[in-house]
């Protein structure tokens, strides 16, 4: 159930009431991993972030809490991604965007470079954090959000975009290079749920979903049933789960798959919508994308270093 509108405006009324005291920094709350971490990149030190979404957390059935209304309500910036991505909280974030700063980072992206959503004919593929290029436009639209709020900072804030723009464009290159050493043949990325679009996109490689663009979709029997044989006819060695969503299909189809005569592996764990654990070289966008590129790449085939493109993959990655 819905946080009722009743509940978000008695807490919100409770804490804009409370004495409010100068702080040194701006404090930000970010949904995702993905975009808290852009806004720590950027924000540098003039920034405090906490993002809502730890690891493991699926953003597409993601409900705030009570405590999550409070920080929201204390902050000087909200930062959500948009296009549907948090389908539970859209009300929500216009309720509050009434009241305090609040951005959509994803919203503004043009939409010729976005993917339709194959649930809702009005909606598009959030997912664009998969495409180094994509995301890179939401860290120029954090960028600004943050200039407009703090401009007397803002030759700090481009500096520090400007850096971590330098190293998403670096890691954009070592993911080109190392999605072209797989074998034509090899090229299909099978997951958990169709996350992975703008990756396919970007990097020449058919990708497919057990489940949907959301998590929320369920995979039926017939869908199990057409993978299989998918998978059999096309010798397909290996698919992949991922870190926050559950692995039931994935078993369901190793074992269709064994039944018919064929071995699949799976090829590693991914994160798709949620990042590495908070503190790791995962718990990062750079490193969250270098481990998925490497350990795609190694398990179909390419030639990659074994700890990624900084040789800062955890081990066993």
């Amino acid at each position: 159930m819905r946080f009722s509108r009743r509940l978000f405006m008695t807490v919100a009324a409770a804490v804009i009431a409370a004495p409010v005291y100068a702080a040194e920094k701006l404090s930000v709350v970010a949904t995702t991993g993905m975009i808290a971490d852009a806004a720590r990149q950027v924000g540098g030190e003039l920034v405090d972030v906490r993002g809502l979404m730890g690891p493991g957390v699926d953003p597409h059935a993601y409900r705030q809490t009570r405590t999550d209304i409070v920080a929201m309500t204390r902050a000087d910036l909200v930062l959500w991604h948009g296009l549907y991505l948090e389908a539970q909280m859209e009300d929500f974030f216009h309720d509050l965007g009434a009241k305090r700063r609040v951005v959509a980072v994803a919203e503004g992206l043009p939409k010729e470079v976005l993917k339709g959503h194959d649930d809702y004919a009005d909606k598009f593929d959030p997912h664009v954090w998969m495409d180094p290029e994509l995301w890179s436009l939401v860290v120029a639209e954090v960028r600004d959000s943050l200039i407009e709020l703090q401009p007397e900072s803002q030759v700090v804030f481009e500096a520090n975009a400007a850096a971590h723009l330098a190293e998403i464009a670096k890691l954009s290159g070592y993911s080109s290079k190392a999605m072209a050493t797989v074998p034509a043949e090899a090229r299909v990325l099978l997951t958990a749920h169709d996350a992975f679009g703008y990756f396919g996109s970007a990097y020449g490689f058919e990708v497919l979903g057990i489940q949907g663009i959301s998590t929320q979709s369920e995979a039926g029997l017939n869908r199990i049933s057409t993978l299989v044989d998918m998978l059999v006819d096309r010798q397909v060695s290996a698919i992949f789960v991922e870190s926050s969503v559950s692995d039931r299909n994935i078993r369901a189809l190793i074992e269709g798959a064994a039944a018919k005569g064929h071995e699949i592996k799976i090829g590693g764990e991914l994160f798709s919508d949620a990042m590495g654990i908070e503190g790791t070289y995962e718990g990062t966008y750079v490193g969250m994308i270098d481990h998925n590129v490497t350990v795609i790449a190694d398990a179909l085939g390419g030639d990659v270093p074994m700890r990624g493109m900084q040789n800062k993959l955890s081990a066993g990655s």
